[in-house]
């Protein structure tokens, strides 16, 4: 199972993402569930590259790759930010929607201290 932890700040702001695990949907190569959740990880990862003043830091390893947004931002980087990640947010709970028991997403932190 994929597992993503998605981290928000007191102002509700997605502060760092961490995506761990295989899916096992299928063999490695072949694995859609993997693929997916991949691609939309790695491009919110991009479009923090391409969008910030000033880049995330990221981790990337086979099975694994985590984000961290990096402090101080601006009003319009933030904004842009946060676009980004919950763009990301939403397409990871499409995902887990669509392929219970192959990805599971927690969220942790927030206003409301959240945690599932």
């Amino acid at each position: 199972m994929v597992t993503v932890k998605i981290y928000r700040n007191r102002d509700d702001y997605i502060v760092k993402f961490q995506v761990s695990g295989h899916a096992a949907f299928d063999e490695e190569g072949r694995d859609i569930v993997c693929a997916g959740i991949s691609m939309v990880a790695q491009t919110a990862v991009l479009g923090l590259m391409n969008h910030l003043p000033v880049p995330p830091e990221f981790e990337r390893k086979k099975g694994h790759l985590s984000c961290e947004m990096p402090s101080g931002l601006g009003p319009e980087a933030q904004e842009k930010a946060q676009v980004i990640l919950t763009t990301m947010e939403a397409g990871l709970l499409s995902l887990e929607a669509g392929y219970p028991g192959y990805v599971k997403v927690i969220r942790q932190g927030g206003v409301n201290g959240v945690q599932d």
